[in-house]
């Protein structure tokens, strides 16, 4: 018996061990070897290291855990509970016991040792099917915390792409204000040989000031507009303080790349769309959860049935038990429940209407994608026309700056034109970073739609953190 008791005590001790594991807290992403960050190393960063992700990852492990509960509710329960006990007897107590004790021959103690000790079992062997629905509620939840992360790192994913993509459009427009500065210092170093030789107007050399103290503005903001978007993008992939190293850069935007021309197949895209995205999965996850919360509300309309022991053993002549201490019972108990004052009624119609939502709202959510995909793929289309325009457009007007500035240092020309000229070309030039730009945020967000944009990181989606005992 005692070797029985032992068992179970240590057993317990291992058992709340096991679960006292933590996780080892997330550290910054690591730059080491990287010199220039692009887009995907960003995206990929970002996956690893992002806290909201880690977060994501501990709410499924709840729900896994959940699942470990609803399992334990099929074994039997078993309680040990043991008791040492030492009374002093009051004096009225003690004078009516030695009274007694007196006619007896016998001798009584004032202060009394007793212990008991009791081993309890009971086992649940019908329920009217609520674990059975329990179980599956749970395991739906896990699946569906499951897909809930995904579409967190999907929803990442993008953000990343977003931020990433506004840097690069904010230093490059910083980059054309800068060349705009250069130009501008050169005009006024022109200007001002020219008027201090008296061929000139000093109002050039003031209006090219202007011109060069707009460029100024415009580069001054554009740095710490830049700056700004650099820590909205260090805080997406979990950097320390949100400051990127100083040796760190941000790919340069290419202009010049070649924009794919090939036509988005609607229907497939959508259809890919239906089938991948993890947030469409999740509601599908939902439905099932809740219709498995609609047969765990019809439990209490059947009968209880349960077999209950006990092993109890209890002793009025000190803190050890021996075996004649000890009896024992076993029962089988039914119980069912006829009238609950409607509220099991209430809590049934209650679980049904929860399942209509969840259908009702992923239906809408299938519009929703739908929508999207059409909308990021005519995005797109107009992306790719723009590129081709701006493009067409720059080559123009940076013709037509060279020449305005031909003539206007010839004298054949006013300020004026020099002025529009090189207005026209910093616009252009803006314009094309922006189409570059608003191009790749329509594939990003068109991947995004259609759930496709995890494809390049299967390993950090799926990777692990490492694990410690205490």
């Amino acid at each position: 018996m005692r070797q029985v008791l032992f068992t179970l005590i240590v057993s317990s001790f291992l058992i709340n061990s096991a679960w006292c594991a933590e996780k080892i807290p997330a550290s910054g992403p690591d730059f080491s070897g990287i010199t220039v960050l692009d887009l995907q190393t960003a995206q990929r960063l970002a996956l690893e290291k992002n806290p909201g992700i880690a977060a994501a990852r501990m709410r499924f492990e709840q729900a896994r855990a959940r699942v470990a509960q609803a399992t334990g509710t099929w074994w039997p329960s078993i309680d040990l509970s043991g008791q040492g006990m030492r009374t002093r007897r009051s004096d009225t107590v003690y004078d009516s016991a030695r009274q007694l004790s007196a006619m007896t021959g016998s001798s009584v103690d004032r202060h009394v040792e007793s212990s008991m000790a009791s081993l309890q079992g009971s086992w649940v062997l019908f329920d009217g099917f609520y674990r059975s629905f329990l179980q599956d509620q749970m395991e739906f939840a896990e699946k569906s915390f499951a897909t809930a992360r995904l579409d967190s790192q999907r929803r990442l994913v993008s953000a990343v792409a977003e931020a990433f993509l506004n840097a690069q459009l904010i230093e490059t427009k910083v980059k054309i204000a800068q060349a705009d500065k250069i130009f501008y210092e050169k005009q006024v170093s022109d200007a001002q040989s020219r008027f201090e030789a008296g061929t000139g107007a000093w109002g050039d050399v003031l209006n090219f000031k202007v011109q060069l103290n707009s460029a100024l503005t415009s580069l001054m903001l554009g740095s710490r507009q830049f700056e700004a978007a650099k820590y909205g993008l260090a805080a997406l992939l979990g950097v320390a303080d949100a400051v990127f190293p100083k040796s760190l850069r941000l790919a340069e935007l290419d202009t010049d790349q070649a924009v794919d021309q090939t036509p988005e197949d609607t229907e497939k895209l959508i259809a890919d769309a239906l089938a991948a995205r993890p947030d469409l999965r999740r509601l599908s996850l939902q439905v099932q959860e809740a219709d498995a919360a609609t047969g765990k509300a019809k439990a209490p309309f059947w009968p209880k049935v349960q077999l209950a022991g006990a092993l109890n053993g209890a002793s009025q002549d000190g803190y050890s038990l021996d075996d004649e201490d000890f009896g024992n019972y076993i029962a089988l108990n039914a119980s069912w429940n006829l009238f609950s004052g409607g509220s099991d009624k209430a809590k049934l119609f209650e679980a049904k209407q929860k399942k209509r939502e969840a259908a009702y709202n992923m239906a809408d959510l299938r519009h929703t994608v739908v929508s999207e995909v059409r909308q990021y793929i005519a995005l797109l289309a107009a992306a790719r026309e723009q590129v081709r325009l701006q493009r067409e457009s720059v080559t123009l007007v940076r013709e037509n700056r060279k020449l305005a500035q031909s003539e206007y240092e010839a004298g054949a020309s006013s300020l004026v034109r020099l002025n529009e000229a090189q207005r026209d070309l910093t616009t252009t030039y803006s314009r094309l970073a922006q189409a570059v730009v608003s191009y790749h945020l329509a594939r990003q967000r068109l991947l995004a739609a259609t759930g496709q944009n995890l494809a390049l990181f299967t390993a950090a989606v799926s990777g692990k953190e490492p694990e410690v005992t205490d």
